[in-house]
């Protein structure tokens, strides 16, 4: 037995264990107790029985079987739950309490009664088996009650027209429709923000009142919606807001500075600056509420996210205080975060013979120039060994990775015209990067990758998000060892020499355009897409046109020496997301891209930064990473010399097709403080090839073949969800490998005889080992 299968096998014994020890808790109560081991609602309908369930105490529900389990370790002694000393440890088991029980009954009867049901009735029935005893609330609902007549009567004849405006059109009350009380909560909601935007700063939500009224009516209610005036009976006012006062508070008593307040011509603001450090300009254009204009609670929200946003204050305080009959002083206070900061992190990862870690460093400065702009130096090393090679630890390493980079941002659009960037959708930012990256893998290949980039990014609505990068300019030396090198000119592996030790300029331009992307982590259901274009050497194509560059040897035009680049790659990504009730959701995701080099690099294959890979643990999770594909490519064609040293470098297209299916469900909602959550997932897709590479046999794209190509893979995933951050591990099977022929591509045949199709393997690919599942260890969603 593996070692992963015996990992498997006795977790699942300790799990079975757990419920075991869990269910004879029992055993420990006292003569007049009893353990809840069953809760169920019986009689309600399926849309309702969910939200019904959850008005049941938590002093009833059924306990966790690994925190009880956990609980009793530690909390009882000779046979009995100890009365002292007790432990904050695990779950208490969840005794039956009568009068909760009957409070739970109330409750699921109120709440079905606020969704129509004016009659339910819910009785609950208690079993006892032993000390153990299971609860079923058996609901008589009844029959539900119909909306007839809806009588809306507002005092004000302005108030009257904002009402009908804009609020009766989308209400979700309607005549012949169910009644149902989150109906008319949400109209009071939505009347409420209507006024509020409209400049009536004092209006309340109990100015709106609602009856109901069933007398003589059967199954039937006509609902009665009054809107009245102030308490003093006059009418609702409009506010305009007059004086705007703007102050930096210091963190710290000790850090405040003498500073005298000024009054800004410009933008009508009172400003102190209690810390000396910022300016009021870049902080004025995201104050939306200014003086002379209407007060709007829209323009409120948007000042609070926007200054958030700017990532330099930890605390955003608005307030306001009345002036004359219908004005209002407005006073923002904001409290600076702490200017600089350093954070450190790191990661493991590991598969098939190879494991290895990266560690980084960032840190940043969140007010460099007085306006909340955000300087970030990034450092990161990784490293990865290879056990099958021979030699100490030092010998064993397969490759070093180092990177640094540097971002500046400004939290609005600079450039040398005059663009209205409000951010009423979205904070819009400036960036200036510049990054450098040393890549090394042992006697086979060194990469320098330098690039310098300025992007813009706004937001055309608050699902829209544009990003355009008008310049990108970028060098690379790639450089193969001479021995290595040599060895594969001598094999006939010329053109992958050509493409992968070479010298380049680029200079171009990228775009990318997400929609729905703040909905990512929301229970509903939507589509999320993200397309984005990536064009390099155009410019440098016409000026080559025109000028008379120098060539070399193979043709390739030059600019300060080396051959520029002339690509166009695009990418999109499509997601289906639908929410199944409760913490169930399904998605469905497509990802394609193609990558064309032409002019200047049209007889050489895309360069390796820009080109796609397939597997790892946001794609193709029974893969690691750069492991599969392209298309049928099999590595057992390729040199045995050659195999450890080109691993992760010839497993490259131009060509990307994957798509993948995923559920998501609860699995605990406690587990050690955090929530745990579960997913099943198929995946498929691969990589190709444009045109035939002698290095990749089999693995250029081909209209009649590429279906055939498709690999597929199946697994489940743990999602320890902390509010914060998701540590997620997803285990990946593989079902179909395009890397055999015919029937020998469904792989999942020999699992159960995976010991000598692994030798058979072994002896054909060595040192590649076959791997049936793929561990996969990360932070955040796949998708």
């Amino acid at each position: 037995m593996t070692i992963k299968r015996s990992f498997l096998f006795f977790a699942s014994i300790t799990f079975l264990l757990l419920i075991v020890a869990s269910c004879r808790s029992a055993k420990y109560l006292d003569d007049h107790q009893y353990l809840v081991t069953d809760v169920d609602v019986n009689g309600v309908d399926p849309e309702l029985k969910e939200a019904a369930g959850l008005y049941i105490a938590n002093e009833i529900r059924p306990n966790s079987p690994l925190y009880l389990t956990i609980y009793n370790i530690f909390n009882t002694r000779d046979g009995r739950y100890k009365t002292e000393k007790i432990k904050n440890v695990g779950e208490a088991p969840r005794i039956l309490d009568s009068a909760v029980v009957e409070l739970s009954a109330n409750q699921i009867e109120r709440f079905l009664q606020t969704k129509g049901f004016f009659n339910a009735k819910v009785q609950p029935q208690i079993e006892f088996n032993k000390k153990k005893a299971k609860i079923d609330f058996n609901a008589n609902m009844g029959n539900p009650y119909m909306v007839r007549n809806i009588d809306r009567r507002v005092e004000d004849p302005q108030v009257d027209s904002i009402y009908h405006e804009k609020v009766v059109p989308i209400s979700a009350l309607k005549s012949g429709k169910r009644y149902d009380a989150a109906d008319l909560y949400l109209e009071r909601e939505r009347l409420y923000t209507q006024m509020r935007e409209s400049g009536y700063y004092d209006y309340l939500r109990q100015y709106m009142r609602t009856g109901v009224d069933t007398i003589g009516l059967q199954n039937q209610a006509d609902l009665l919606v009054q809107v009245s005036n102030r308490e003093d009976s006059t009418k609702h006012k409009i506010y305009y807001i007059d004086s705007v006062y703007f102050t930096v508070e210091a963190a710290e008593p000790e850090l405040k500075k003498n500073s005298q307040g000024r009054y800004d011509t410009l933008t009508k603001i009172h400003y102190t600056d209690q810390t000396d450090k910022f300016k009021l300009r870049p902080l004025a254009r995201y104050a939306f509420l200014r003086s002379g204009h209407k007060f709007n609670s829209r323009n409120e929200e948007l000042a609070y996210d926007r200054l958030y946003e700017m990532n330099g204050f930890r605390s955003v305080k608005i307030n306001y205080q009345t002036k004359d009959s219908n004005k209002l002083d407005v006073f923002y206070n904001v409290v600076p975060r702490s200017a600089m900061s350093n954070q450190i992190e790191g990661e493991f990862t590991f598969s098939s013979g190879m494991s290895g870690f990266n560690v980084g460093n960032t840190f940043s400065h969140r007010n460099v120039f007085g306006g909340s702009e955000t300087i970030e130096v990034k450092m990161r090393y990784g490293v990865l060994f290879d056990s099958r090679l021979p030699g100490n630890l030092t010998d064993k390493i397969f490759n070093n990775d180092f990177q640094v980079g540097v971002n500046l941002s400004f939290p609005r659009l600079l450039t040398p015209f005059r663009v209205r960037s409000v951010g009423i959708y979205g904070l819009p930012r400036t960036t200036f990067s510049s990054s450098l990256q040393l890549f090394f893998q042992d006697q086979t290949y060194a990469n320098r990758y330098w690039i310098n980039s300025l992007n813009y990014t706004w937001y055309e609505a608050v699902n829209k998000i544009h990003s355009l990068t008008p310049v990108v300019i970028e060098y690379r030396h790639g450089q193969l060892n001479e021995q290595f090198k040599q060895s594969l000119i001598d094999q006939g592996y010329g053109l992958y020499v050509r493409s992968n030790d070479r010298k380049y300029f680029g200079l171009g331009a990228q775009y990318a355009y997400t929609y729905n992307s703040t909905k990512l982590t929301s229970k509903e259901n939507f589509s999320y897409f993200r397309g984005a274009l990536d064009v390099s050497g155009n410019l440098l194509g016409l000026l080559g046109n025109v000028m008379k560059f120098k060539q070399n040897a193979d043709g390739e035009k030059l600019i300060f020496g080396v051959p520029y680049l002339q690509y166009v790659k695009g990418e999109i990504d499509y997601r289906w997301y639908r929410h199944l009730g409760g913490n169930k959701q399904f998605v469905f995701r497509i990802n394609s891209g193609v990558a064309v080099p032409y002019g200047n690099n049209s007889s050489l294959n895309m360069i390796f930064e820009k080109s796609f890979f397939a597997g790892g643990m946001n794609g193709i999770r029974a893969w690691q990473a750069r492991t599969l594909g392209p298309g049928g490519y099999n590595r057992s064609s390729m040199n045995p010399d050659f195999r450890v040293n080109l691993r992760n470098l010839d497993q490259l297209g131009e060509i990307k097709l994957e798509s993948n299916a995923e559920f998501r469900f609860r699995m605990l909602n406690n587990f050690f403080g955090a929530k745990l959550n579960g997913a099943t997932f198929l995946d498929a897709g691969n990589i190709w090839r444009i045109r035939q590479d002698i290095i990749n046999p089999d693995g250029e794209f081909k209209g009649d073949k590429f279906l055939s190509q498709i690999a597929l893979g199946t697994g489940f995933g743990l999602r320890v969800d902390l509010d914060y951050f998701i540590i997620r591990l997803d285990a990946g099977l593989k079902l179909k490998d395009p890397q055999f022929s015919g029937s020998k591509q469904w792989v999942i045949k020999e699992f159960f005889n995976s010991k000598q199709f692994k030798q058979e393997y072994s002896e054909t690919n060595w040192p590649d080992r076959y791997s049936f599942i793929q561990y996969n260890f990360g932070v955040g969603m796949p998708f």
